[in-house]
């Protein structure tokens, strides 16, 4: 039985976290937790985060083996954006999208 995780509307573009997301993907939880806190990338706090909380759902579904869970899935999709207008050169503007990721991490 698979337990999952996930953290919706982090405001990190996915593209800084998908890297990470490919780093544990496969990993016991152990080592994907300490290859984790190691990382120096703030979206590495945000993958640690949803990887505790699917262990403590693991946990709250009384999972027969904890130590043995694997990150059967580690994914990062993008969310909604923000879009803000700068003011640029002959009245032009320019369109600046402040970007959201949904954060998804199943164990098994």
């Amino acid at each position: 039985m698979a337990y999952t995780a996930t953290h919706r509307h982090a405001r990190i573009s996915a593209t800084k976290v998908r890297p990470l997301a490919q780093l544990i993907r496969g990993k016991k939880v152990d080592d994907a937790l300490s290859i984790l806190r190691y990382q120096p990338q703030r979206g590495a706090r945000m993958l640690e985060k949803v990887l505790k909380s699917a262990m403590g759902n693991a946990e709250d579904l009384r999972a027969p083996n904890l130590g043995g869970l694997r990150v059967v899935d580690a994914r990062v999709d993008g969310g909604p954006m923000f879009k803000r207008v700068r003011p640029r050169a002959r009245g032009m503007a320019h369109i600046i999208k402040k970007r959201f990721a949904h954060i998804h991490v199943s164990i098994e």
